[in-house]
């Protein structure tokens, strides 16, 4: 072969693999310009965004349920502080819509379980038959205990002891006192139950019973 012949396939050797090398890289700046436009119009996706499946939607629920009943079969000193921090919030929120001038109960429903919202209920309208109503200025909490907790067939009951103050009286309907003192301040003493079923995700308690 002349050395004008080896030249030359060299030469053309090196060319082809050239083009080919920058068709690559040509190839893979196109590739990254597209992904970064698509990125720009959809978005950046920060978790798993498509559809579950029923059957992974059952086993997810499962695993919070069973997770849930760990976490909750085991009433230590946190847990308890952290039951009376609602437990006080409920007290008060029960009292005041109980004792408020519109006979409804309103704000404190998701509270009661259907036996007391049924039983308040049934006080409330009657005292609204009567043209009765209520004026209350909630004191405040002297003190709230757990007097006692157990748990039967998943379901988890706390007994609390409630001494509160407050200021309430009866009116009726032209504004005369019936019972009460709006200037005195009462001393209340109530034990109540609450429960919540520790299979559930959900986690609102009930008041289910009062003792006083």
């Amino acid at each position: 072969m002349s050395v004008e012949i080896k030249q030359y396939t060299k030469y053309y050797f090196y060319m082809n693999y050239s083009f080919e090398y920058i068709d690559i890289i040509l190839l893979a700046m196109i590739a990254g310009f597209i992904f970064l436009r698509l990125r720009g119009i959809l978005g950046k996706r920060t978790g798993f965004e498509g559809k579950l499946t029923e059957e992974f939607k059952k086993e997810f629920t499962k695993t919070i349920i069973k997770n849930n009943i760990k976490d909750n079969q085991i009433f230590d000193d946190a847990a308890k502080n952290d039951f009376l921090k609602g437990a006080k919030i409920a007290y008060e929120t029960i009292i005041t819509d109980f004792s408020d001038n519109d006979n409804k109960l309103t704000e404190s429903k998701p509270l009661l379980s259907k036996k007391m919202y049924d039983q308040f209920n049934e006080a409330l309208r009657d005292r609204d038959k009567r043209g009765q109503y209520a004026e209350i200025t909630f004191i405040g909490i002297n003190s709230a205990t757990i007097k006692e907790h157990k748990e039967v067939d998943k379901i988890l009951k706390v007994t609390v002891e409630f001494f509160s103050e407050v200021i309430t009286c009866i009116k009726d309907k032209d504004k005369k006192i019936i019972s009460g003192d709006p200037k005195k301040i009462k001393k209340i003493h109530d034990i109540w139950i609450f429960s919540r079923d520790i299979r559930s995700t959900n986690p609102n308690w009930e008041l289910i019973d009062t003792l006083t």
